[in-house]
């Protein structure tokens, strides 16, 4: 394991490079404040050691005077730029107001000029004053850094997580970027978890991910990719900066070599598979979501169809095929006999305190098993019933977390998704309004998630129900 955790160091370094670019000043501004510096200094000198008068707003004053005001406008310029510049603004502060202390002293003991005495002192007590201040911003900086580790990283593996591959994804779709999204499952991996125990379990989890994650690093593949744990034995990898589909096959066959060697957990050999399924955007899908399901919709077929074939890409007709019209006769009937239900997934703010819980839709087929949201979704978006099973799951939801408020007077959020259809149905308002009367849950308690896209699809309606339901109180993402 040590050796695991040595292969692992560096990587949330690299996770938030990519996901959260570190901000800095521009360069414009360093040599902005380094000008006006020189030209404050320049003018105190000047102003120092002049004794004539100045007449100013009707007050006669020595131009002397104004050497102070001179004086500390120039210190400003340091200190601002040691608390812009970073390391680069701290040193040469510290230089710039070093580099005059000998020259002031020798004015002060060798030519007896006093006046220089003050200079002596203001200048190291900026020193003084940046470093605290430097060294207090690379505190905080550390600080801020291991919150975004935690944020962007799957303890566990030490992969990006959700939300760091979420946040790249935002990105590219705002920036009109075309990618391919992987869903990757491990190949029974359940009954291996449930023979071996849960810790050899973690380990072929953990082994996984770092041999994907060393070709996604390597940049072998000659595609840019970016690999992610999502959850239990479920990964995504997105691949961008390709020439051709058949180069997004490849690269995904190469991730697939990558399980061919045996591994080696607590002296067992394992010979572990997966499945993997993929959709491209924008030409498969426009929406995040849309990418999403469709490429888990897409590892989910090929994962049913046990063959010796393990890579499948998203196509139309796997909305159409008799998988399709199952699935949607299932939807049909939990929706007639209200067995849908909901799992709540804790979220943290970035101190890792609770701040609440996402509703997530779940589903079950009239044989009690489970159906995959990344089969159930796509096809309830398809025929027109995804707004139905949002509202149910809401309702249910809602009259949950009223209880936990009503018991235990929790401050918590829950927040529900709600779909484009959904949104801009008619009546929404009405039901929101209805479910927090039933519920008995805060407005300030519940938060919608929105996709972008309704802003796209009808502007004004959309506009019009988000102003409706922020004055409700309700919260928005």
């Amino acid at each position: 394991m040590s050796q695991k955790n040595n292969n692992r160091k560096g990587a949330p370094e690299r996770i938030i490079e990519q996901i959260m670019p570190k901000q800095r000043a521009p360069v414009s501004l360093f040599f902005f404040l380094l000008l006006l510096y020189v030209i404050a200094n320049t003018l105190t000198m000047i102003a120092g050691s002049r004794t004539d008068m100045i007449t100013l707003l009707g007050v006669t004053l020595p131009i002397n005077a104004f050497a102070g005001v001179f004086s500390s406008l120039a210190n400003i310029c340091v200190i601002l730029l040691a608390v812009f510049c970073g390391k680069l603004g701290f040193w040469v502060t510290v230089l710039l107001l070093g580099a005059q202390v000998p020259v002031s002293i020798t004015r002060v003991f060798m030519e007896g000029n006093v006046r220089s005495l003050p200079g002596i002192f203001s200048n190291l007590l900026t020193i003084i004053a940046v470093t605290a201040i430097f060294f207090k911003n690379k505190k905080a900086e550390k600080i801020q850094k291991q919150m975004a580790e935690h944020a962007v990283t799957d303890m566990m593996t030490g992969m990006p997580n959700v939300y760091a591959i979420t946040q790249l994804l935002n990105d590219l779709i705002a920036h009109g970027e075309t990618f391919t999204n992987v869903t990757i499952n491990l190949n029974s991996f359940k009954n291996l978890n449930d023979m071996m125990g849960m810790e050899v379990g973690n380990l072929i989890l953990i082994e996984a991910g770092m041999r994907w994650k060393q070709i996604a690093d390597s940049g072998e593949t000659g595609t840019q990719d970016f690999i992610a744990h999502l959850s239990g034995d479920e990964y995504a990898l997105i691949i961008r900066n390709y020439s051709s589909a058949e180069q997004v096959l490849a690269t995904i066959k190469r991730y697939e070599a990558a399980l061919i060697n045996k591994m080696i957990i607590d002296d067992h050999e394992f010979y572990v598979t997966a499945s993997y399924g993929y959709a491209e955007y924008p030409t498969d899908a426009k929406t995040l979501n849309t990418v999403c399901s469709y490429a888990s919709m897409a590892m989910h077929e090929i994962k049913r169809a046990n063959s010796s074939q393990h890579i499948l890409r998203f196509t139309p007709e796997l909305l159409k095929s008799d998988n399709y019209l199952e699935t949607e006769k299932e939807i049909r009937e939990a929706l007639k006999n209200d067995t849908f239900y909901f799992n709540l997934q804790p979220q943290f703010d970035m101190n890792h305190k609770l701040r609440g819980f996402e509703a997530l839709a779940r589903m079950k087929n009239a044989s009690g098993q489970n159906v995959s949201p990344g089969v159930f979704i796509p096809v309830a978006e398809s025929a027109g019933l995804v707004d139905r099973i949002d509202g149910a799951v809401f309702r249910k939801a809602a009259c949950f977390f009223g209880r936990l408020i009503q018991d235990y007077g929790t401050e918590t959020t829950l927040s529900v998704n709600v779909s484009v259809r959904h949104l801009l149905r008619e009546g929404f308002l009405d039901e929101v309004q209805s479910i927090l009367t039933e519920s008995g849950v805060p407005a300030r308690q519940i938060e919608i998630e929105i996709t972008e896209s309704i802003m796209i699809d009808s502007e004004d309606k959309a506009l019009q129900i988000i102003g409706e339901l922020k004055k409700m109180g309700i919260q928005l993402a």
